[in-house]
């Protein structure tokens, strides 16, 4: 299985993939977690963060998700780059995939900014000078406009993900 987590930078993916995996890994020893930024740093911080270099990036995760998922491992995938092309190309290839659209309005990402990202300083931020193509049909769609304690949103997701629900015998949430 791949669930792939993405939203603007900022937005909390890491955070929430983090809560995930350290919630569920006991319960799911097979559970693996990619983040952009750690597999950007493994194959030796080689590209920039243009949009035609995130494409790449985008489809390094892709690969190693699907390497991986096909082994019998359950993958968390937090990205920032979303393009529906894309997205398509993960629901053709995953056979069991679970998208999830942490939303946030710029304007709270602006107050919020801990990279210092969207003060204007700094190049080819998605959102702001690269198209930010927001999913059109997540499985789960979950604003983050206010800050949500990330072991209640682990939960949530927890909930909504009918395999990851029965590890932790845990009701079924009703889809978003």
């Amino acid at each position: 299985m791949v669930i792939w987590v993405t939203g603007l930078s900022g937005a909390g993916k890491t955070t929430l993939c983090r809560a995930l995996y350290d919630r569920l890994k006991t319960h799911i020893p097979q559970l693996v977690w990619l983040d952009g930024d750690v597999v950007r740093k493994a194959f030796g911080n080689d590209l920039g963060y243009s949009e035609e270099e995130r494409q790449t990036q985008l489809k390094r995760l892709q690969n190693l998700a699907k390497v991986l998922s096909h082994q019998g491992l359950v993958v968390l995938v937090a990205v920032l780059y979303s393009h529906p092309d894309f997205l398509k190309w993960n629901r053709q290839n995953f056979p069991e995939y679970f998208e999830i659209y942490l939303s946030v309005a710029l304007d709270v990402l602006r107050q919020r900014d801990e990279k210092g990202l969207y003060n204007g300083s700094v190049r080819n931020v998605v959102g702001l000078d690269i198209p930010w193509h927001p999913p059109q049909t997540p499985a789960l769609k979950i604003n983050v406009d206010y800050k949500i304690p990330p072991e209640r949103l682990a939960l949530d997701v927890i909930s909504a993900i009918p395999k990851l629900a029965e590890c932790l015998e845990m009701p079924r949430r009703k889809r978003i």
